[in-house]
């Protein structure tokens, strides 16, 4: 946890604010996202075993003091997530990721969960939480945490492409697409911060893009960038714990222009900033 003025850090806490407590994340608790909605900090992180990536999440009502609520996506093995999809109509490449997994965590890994984000708003009397199941980014609604019960998700499962947002479609994310910054409501509709990989025949390369979703039915894409907002460039970008990454999770406006937080070859935070008036503009082309 920082604290920082003019994107410059004026306090650190010496100890991390969630550290690994359960099984379930005892090699990582990750890429944490927060939402403000009706008073509370809702803080996403992805719970990582060693083998398996799931969704859980903390809660706060002073940005200090955090209480974890556990999971958020099921404990669904691969097998039976990707028999229900083959019954759904989605895209074949959603089938694709289970031969890949399986085969690196072996026949018992269960369905990879990761870049969970809140709208900071609800939708009728309901959550909307953007998630990613490979290769796209989905968003499922609920009245209440306690809904998103293992029945629940396959019921959801069962009619998966009616709630897929966004699905890889240009050559910077010919591998996959994940969630990035929470959504920011602006006069045009929500913006989307993502990330986007592209598969080459030297690694991944992670970039940055953008999307307008409709104010009232985030489904409905608006605009979306035909080419990455950014890229790895820089050494530090480029080389690190993973190479050619630029990951985002965090934005703000501030005088006109949007501030785009991200990981940096999973080894820095740095910060990029765009015109939100020429973003906008270009998503509406």
């Amino acid at each position: 946890y920082c604290q920082l003025k003019d994107n410059k850090v004026v306090k650190r806490l010496k100890e991390p604010v969630l550290f690994p407590e359960y099984d379930y994340e005892k090699k990582g608790v990750e890429d944490p996202r927060i939402t403000l909605l009706e008073g509370t900090y809702y803080l996403f992180y992805t719970a990582y075993d060693g083998k398996n990536a799931l969704i859980s999440y903390a809660t706060s009502r002073d940005l200090v003091h955090f209480a974890k609520q556990g999971l958020v996506s099921p404990k669904i093995s691969y097998d039976e997530a990707e028999d229900i999809f083959r019954g759904s109509g989605i895209r074949k490449r959603y089938t694709m990721f289970e031969m890949f997994y399986k085969k690196r965590g072996g026949k018992d890994i269960l369905l990879f969960e990761k870049d969970a984000t809140l709208f900071p708003q609800k939708f009728g009397s309901k959550f909307a939480l953007l998630h990613r199941i490979l290769p796209g980014i989905q968003i499922i609604y609920f009245d209440n945490f306690s809904d998103l019960t293992l029945d629940r998700w396959r019921d959801y499962f069962k009619n998966l492409g009616d709630f897929i947002v966004l699905d890889p479609l240009f050559w910077f994310e010919n591998r996959y697409i994940g969630g990035g910054c929470p959504p920011i409501e602006t006069k045009d509709g929500w913006l989307i911060i993502y990330h986007a990989v592209e598969g080459t025949p030297l690694g991944k390369i992670y970039h940055a893009s953008a999307a307008l979703l409709d104010l009232k039915n985030p489904l409905k894409v608006l605009g979306r960038l035909k080419k990455p907002l950014f890229s790895p460039s820089s050494s530090w970008e480029r080389n690190g714990s993973v190479r050619d990454v630029v990951f985002p999770t965090s934005a703000l406006i501030k005088n006109d222009r949007l501030y785009i937080y991200y990981g940096a070859a999973d080894k820095l935070i740095a910060v990029k900033s765009v015109d939100l008036a020429e973003l906008l503009t270009e998503l509406k082309k």
